[in-house]
């Protein structure tokens, strides 16, 4: 089967299919191909509920790997993006900071994050941070921050540094949300480089 993307994946198989398996598998393509023509009429859908009742989220989709679904969910999670007084309050109110251990004399040791909040809206922060770091993910400073984190190696660096990079990501998202700014992929890079000059 050659390489092709989800969306003609009913159709490029139907092509590699051998006849005698066609009885089988031809009910299976055709719900596939049912189900992406149902999702593309969502995606549909949830643009023109974005453009028409929520265009704060258009600042958030400036962002690469923020699609509508993630900056609609973000924007009706956090609901007043002035009840948060620093826009990092917005990881930790996502559950997305390591929680602690304060137990007797001991110093306190960091655990996993706290997964506090809207777990919906911590996937998808998640799975856009996953899209950040991988090969499809354009340079900018979030992910160089992400890869950065990952490059330290020990156990489990590449999963820190994805949820460092989705929890940097909605601090990043409130920021936009807040300050109304046209988003710069390098904007701290190049920064450090003018005052470095």
């Amino acid at each position: 089967m050659p390489k092709c993307p989800a969306v003609s994946f009913h159709k490029k198989a139907a092509e590699h299919i051998p006849e005698a398996l066609w009885p089988a598998l031809g009910p299976i393509l055709e719900q596939i191909g049912s189900l992406t023509q149902r999702i593309r009429e969502y995606d549909r859908k949830l643009e023109e509920i974005s453009k028409e009742r929520y265009p704060e989220t258009e600042l958030l989709r400036q962002l690469e790997g923020i699609g509508p679904l993630t900056a609609l969910t973000f924007v009706l999670t956090l609901e007043d993006p002035y009840r948060f007084e620093k826009s990092r309050s917005v990881g930790a109110y996502l559950g997305l900071v390591p929680a602690t251990d304060h137990s007797g004399d001991r110093d306190p040791r960091e655990k996993r994050i706290s997964k506090e909040g809207d777990e919906m809206l911590r996937k998808l922060l998640v799975c856009s941070a996953h899209y950040i770091l991988g090969p499809f993910g354009s340079d900018s400073d979030l992910r160089r921050h992400g890869q950065k984190i990952a490059s330290r190696r020990g156990k489990n660096a590449k999963k820190r540094a994805v949820v460092a990079t989705a929890r940097k990501l909605a601090v990043l998202l409130h920021s936009l949300w807040i300050n109304a700014e046209v988003y710069e992929p390098l904007r701290n890079t190049h920064r450090s480089g003018g005052q470095a000059a």
